[in-house]
């Protein structure tokens, strides 16, 4: 059952990355921007331009332009970029390790901050204390929301690598792990306080139920009663959070990664937006639609673990 549950899913997928592929085709086809001008120069003659377009194939209209890119993409085959003439695949996986570092580093500095601002209010039993503590922890979650991105880089810059000297700028040095801290930091704050946000609400569902009332009146230790007991019930939601938050850091933060100089797919996108680098900008899409995919496809495998429930929904589905 569960195989077949697993089966379906991706096929679902199929459709959907075939419609981000068209998609971003016909966006990328219809911007006005010529990436040859860009690449030649102003100084350029009109004849070597349409030399270069004529060559890359840009002079054939949609349908044709469209049915080659799918017929490459069919073969594993995600193009060249037009600047460096570099394989777009090859460019990815080469960068996609750098952006897995960071994104790894992220997570696992946003769950454990998060996921302890959600919890700690509910493990406290004097009402005035617990009701303190959400409020702090809350005001925290969304300052650090309502905080962008790249002002916090920049910030964490200016103190911690011009003022204090403490932490490189820029860069991954030869893989140190000072090089990793700021950037991490920076995509880690928002991360955090979504998930402290919505582990506090569903922790605070949680508790109200009456398995936990009988757990408590078992004389079990608050501890248990908070984390055996309640976490697992409050996980399908936190589960959904982090696996969105993975998915989309593994596809790399444009900001953090260009205003730390992270070479990572982010950046590589970026780099492939401003020059209307239309190999770049595709495959990076398509890589990034792909993890998405791959991550909803293992956060709905975790569900099948951690709460029986979901277990018992897909039996009945299939039967």
């Amino acid at each position: 059952m569960f195989g077949s549950y697993i089966i379906k899913r991706i096929l679902v997928t199929i459709p959907v990355l075939f419609g981000v592929v068209t998609v971003t085709f016909i966006l990328m086809f219809i911007i006005p921007a010529d990436p040859i001008q860009g690449m030649v120069g102003e100084r350029a003659t009109e004849e070597t331009i349409q030399s270069i377009r004529q060559e890359l194939g840009l002079d054939k209209p949609f349908i044709i332009q469209y049915s080659r890119y799918l017929g490459r993409l069919l073969r594993g085959d995600l193009g060249r970029s037009y600047w460096t003439r570099q394989d777009v695949l090859t460019t990815l996986l080469k960068r996609f390790p750098n952006t897995l570092r960071l994104a790894l580093a992220s997570m696992i500095i946003a769950i454990l901050i998060g996921m302890w601002l959600g919890i700690l209010p509910t493990l406290i039993r004097n009402p005035s204390i617990s009701f303190l503590v959400d409020r702090l922890t809350m005001i925290l979650a969304t300052l650090f929301i309502s905080t962008p991105v790249f002002w916090l880089g920049l910030l964490l810059i200016f103190f911690f690598s011009i003022k204090l000297r403490l932490l490189p700028a820029c860069g991954m040095g030869g893989g140190e792990i000072k090089y990793l801290i700021l950037p991490a930091i920076t995509l880690a704050t928002r991360s955090a306080a979504f998930i402290a946000r919505i582990t506090r609400t569903a922790m605070l569902e949680a508790i109200s139920k009456e398995y936990i009332r009988t757990a408590r009146a078992k004389g079990l230790p608050e501890w248990v009663v908070i984390l055996k007991h309640a976490l697992r019930s409050a996980l399908i939601p936190i589960v959904t959070l982090i696996g969105l938050d993975v998915a989309s850091l593994l596809n790399g933060s444009i900001l953090t990664e260009t205003i730390f100089g992270w070479p990572g797919i982010g950046r590589y996108a970026w780099e492939g937006i401003q020059r209307r680098d239309m190999n770049v900008v595709m495959g990076s899409v398509l890589f990034g639609a792909t993890v998405f995919v791959i991550i909803n496809l293992v956060v709905d495998i975790v569900y099948h673990f951690i709460d029986p429930r979901v277990r018992l929904v897909e039996r009945r589905v299939f039967l």
